[in-house]
């Protein structure tokens, strides 16, 4: 019989901290090379994508966009002119969530053969990690080869007078919200802003922008912030630039909050959600048991292993090299695969330029859509990117209303395209689409960009007609005269 105090001890070869999208997908190339795996999880396993982010907020998104879109197509537009059923729309999402429910996602994890351990992660030392279950209880895993940290990143909320008190919103209640608000102030001009600005205008909610800046979408293509920026206020959006909050505060219990700008002005609002940004959910990790630094971004290799450490990894938003899911799953097929390989005996290349172990695109082919209307997306580097390092370049703008795809996928259509040239090697370092249904159109630029596909070689890749893809051959044609 074990005495009380006794605290139970399991050997794994991998043990990965945080069961999103990126510790599920570092676990499963794990269990597929034959390596036992502990997964930890504190909360549900799936993760912020899951529950908080991608999934919910493209739920509340899709109805506002298929709308608006609706409202440009001849013979559908006076169908479409009344208001979303609001309802539904949250039912959908719910549904989409499961109900912030995780059991199929925790089978998932199961069907592959990885253990989950649920409650809250702490490294203790060199390849030893601690679960505290929520009674007190205490579980010690320790890892033979490798211990991987996909713990991701949390809202960051500025520490501004009142705002403890005024309870505000961040991405999460923004994106699991019972009701809409009769009144939103969204703090912020980056991604997370202007998708909720959008589905919560949508949703029936009259929205307010407070942007500390002069534009929307500060470290995409000047242009993008200024489209978006302008279906916005014609959408019934107020945005402020070059403003900030300084105290928040609400009445009562559940009153009205008040925004105080530093104008001068003061705004009234039912809920106010501050999208200013992301921090590594780092703070209670350990991190100090094995020499680093608690509540830091860990600086990782292109194989995602920290810094210093030949076992420790840090994979997805922790390691802040690019904060989106899709980036963090592809960190993570390169993890589990250097995992492997260092498990057994193979050692493979850490920064191989073309290598299965080398996370590249993180540098160079970054791919991302915004859910707005209209949608804006991205890949590579932009203008003042490239410029900033050192390429000699040339950026090709198209107007999407002059491709003859565009006028029929909407009357009235607006966007601009843009590609970035190398004009040394002749390829391209970046993309960038604004527009109704572009998001579709992103792949073909990202294998561009990751494929370093010549421009001669573009020219044999020929877009359907009449599709929005046909943009490709105006802008090579653009970039040939």
């Amino acid at each position: 019989m074990n005495d009380a105090n006794t605290v139970l001890s399991t050997t794994y070869d991998v043990v990965v901290i945080g069961a999103g999208p990126v510790g599920e997908n570092v676990a499963d190339r794990a269990r597929a090379a034959g390596l036992s795996t502990a997964v930890v999880e504190s909360e549900l396993v799936g993760g912020e994508c899951s529950y908080w982010a991608c999934m919910p907020s493209k739920a509340l998104l899709r109805p506002v966009v298929a709308r608006a879109d609706a409202r440009r197509v001849p013979g559908l537009s006076g169908a479409v002119q009344g208001p979303l059923d609001v309802d539904a729309v949250l039912a959908h999402r719910d549904e989409e969530t499961s109900h912030w429910k995780d059991d199929g996602q925790v089978a998932w994890l199961e069907g592959i053969g990885a253990e989950v351990h649920r409650g809250k992660g702490r490294l203790t030392g060199v390849r030893e990690v601690s679960v505290t279950d929520r009674d007190g209880s205490e579980r010690r895993l320790t890892a033979r080869h490798a211990v991987a940290v996909c713990t991701g990143s949390r809202a960051v909320v500025p520490a501004l007078p009142g705002v403890a008190d005024a309870r505000p919103w961040s991405s999460r209640e923004a994106t699991s919200a019972k009701e809409v608000p009769g009144r939103l102030v969204v703090v912020g001009g980056g991604v997370v802003g202007v998708e909720m600005a959008t589905a919560w205008q949508g949703l029936g909610s009259q929205v307010t922008m407070l942007v500390r800046g002069r534009r929307l979408l500060p470290k995409m293509e000047p242009f993008a912030g200024e489209l978006i920026g302008k279906a916005l206020t014609e959408a019934g959006v107020r945005v402020l630039t070059e403003v900030s909050a300084t105290a928040v505060r609400r009445a009562g219990g559940d009153g009205p909050v008040t925004v105080e700008l530093d104008n001068g002005e003061r705004l009234e609002s039912d809920e106010i959600l501050f999208a200013t940004g992301r921090a590594p959910r780092t703070d209670d990790l350990g991190l100090d048991t094995v020499g680093l630094k608690p509540g830091s971004w860990l600086a990782v290799d292109d194989s995602c292993l920290v810094e210093g450490s030949d076992w420790l990894y840090a994979v997805g938003d922790v390691n802040h090299r690019a904060l989106l899911t899709h980036q963090g799953k592809y960190q993570a097929r390169i993890a589990g695969a250097a995992i492997a390989a260092r498990a057994q005996g193979t050692h493979p290349p850490a920064t191989g330029r073309w290598g299965a172990h080398a996370a590249t695109a993180d540098h160079a082919a970054v791919p991302q859509v915004v859910f707005t209307d209209p949608e804006i997306a991205s890949v590579g580097l932009t203008l003042a990117e490239a410029e900033a390092a050192g390429h000699r370049v040339r950026a090709v703008d198209y107007d999407m209303a002059s491709v003859a795809g565009s006028g029929l996928y909407a009357r009235g259509y607006t966007g601009r395209a843009r590609m970035v040239v190398d004009l040394d090697r002749e390829v391209l370092l970046g993309v960038t689409f604004v527009g109704p249904g572009i998001g579709e159109l992103l792949h073909s630029a990202t294998i561009a960009v990751a494929g370093e596909v010549p421009i001669e070689r573009l020219w044999h890749a020929v877009p359907a007609y009449p599709t929005i893809s046909e943009v490709w051959l105006r802008l090579l044609e653009t970039f040939r005269g």
